[in-house]
């Protein structure tokens, strides 16, 4: 876990006396008692006090994305000598432990190359995740029975194995059934990574076509739903036809009110449905998106619909 460390005034001043004795140390023979004169070392009227706080995640995505792999044939990786991350590197740069960072890590789908922590350039990690769906297409296997074996054989040709084998492990669940590892695929997750992949080009997209397109190119018996889409992109309903764009959660400050004003700069009102995906990862321990409405936003009702507005003025 991670603290943040602050400074607490009391109002108790706390002396320092050389070889003070408490009550309890003293012989309970009141006699042999006396009284004497204590020189003060020292006295301190606070204390410090460790409060939980989220870690400082976001570096860790900025540290990676300065070189990210493009593959065993990129001339990039065999030239140049970019900054490279051990995970003892990571430990010494970012503001969270050792558990936090780790985690972080298998959440944004790195993977260890060469004893370093890699992220995948997204066009490559299409490419792999192309090649996985497409041999799932001509095998007519199951989605939720994927076997690693033949896919590390089929595909091993092509790119290299650990590649095909760290693709199905983000985008899939492993499981061993009588001696045999399988996968069972993450809709949500491909839909979701061929709705960027298609947004990612464009400034905006008509809603309805975007749809069309979406469904045609995710693989068969995947259903795309807008709701794989949270933290990803945003749907404008009151442009006419509606549209949609890209917008990741991850590119918005890690700071609250930075973020505030981010969002509120990028649209005036928002509803709780449509802001909540892009503020949940602010709420400390125990905090609700409520609370967090309250502190930074001012909430009133248009056309009966609750709306959030920005509590100050946007510049």
């Amino acid at each position: 876990k991670t603290y943040d460390m602050k400074i607490a005034d009391t109002s108790n001043m706390l002396l320092f006396i050389p070889g003070c004795k408490t009550p309890e140390q003293l012989k309970a023979d009141q006699a042999s008692c006396n009284v004497i004169h204590s020189q003060i070392a020292g006295f301190s009227n606070n204390y410090w006090e460790l409060r939980r706080c989220r870690p400082k995640l976001k570096k860790l995505r900025k540290l990676l994305m300065e070189d990210p792999y493009e593959g065993p044939d990129s001339r990039k990786d065999q030239t140049l000598t970019f900054s490279k991350y051990t995970t003892e590197d990571l430990l010494s740069l970012i503001q969270a432990s050792e558990e936090e960072i780790l985690h972080q890590l298998q959440v944004i789908d790195a993977c260890e190359i060469e004893g370093f922590w890699r992220i995948l350039e997204f066009d490559y990690e299409m490419k792999l995740l192309n090649h996985v769906t497409q041999l799932i297409d001509s095998e007519s296997w199951s989605l939720s029975k994927v076997p690693l074996r033949t896919c590390l054989e089929e595909l091993g040709s092509l790119e290299p194995r650990e590649m095909i084998e760290h693709t199905l492990l983000s985008y899939g669940r492993k499981y061993i059934d009588d001696g045999e590892v399988y996968f069972e695929m993450h809709e949500d997750k491909i839909c979701r990574a061929i709705a960027q992949m298609l947004l990612q080009n464009a400034v905006k997209f008509n809603l309805s076509e975007f749809h069309e397109v979406w469904q045609q190119s995710v693989p068969e018996g995947m259903t795309t739903r807008l709701d794989q889409l949270k933290g990803l992109a945003l749907v404008d309903k009151s442009s006419r036809p509606e549209t949609i764009f890209l917008l990741k959660v991850e590119d918005l400050p890690e700071d609250n009110q930075e973020r505030f004003n981010s969002l509120f700069s990028i649209r005036e009102k928002w509803t709780e449905e449509d802001i909540t995906p892009y503020i949940q990862d602010l709420c400390a321990e125990k905090q609700t998106v409520g609370a967090l409405l309250t502190k930074y936003a001012r909430s009133s009702v248009q056309n009966g619909v609750k709306v959030y507005n920005s509590r100050r003025p946007i510049s």
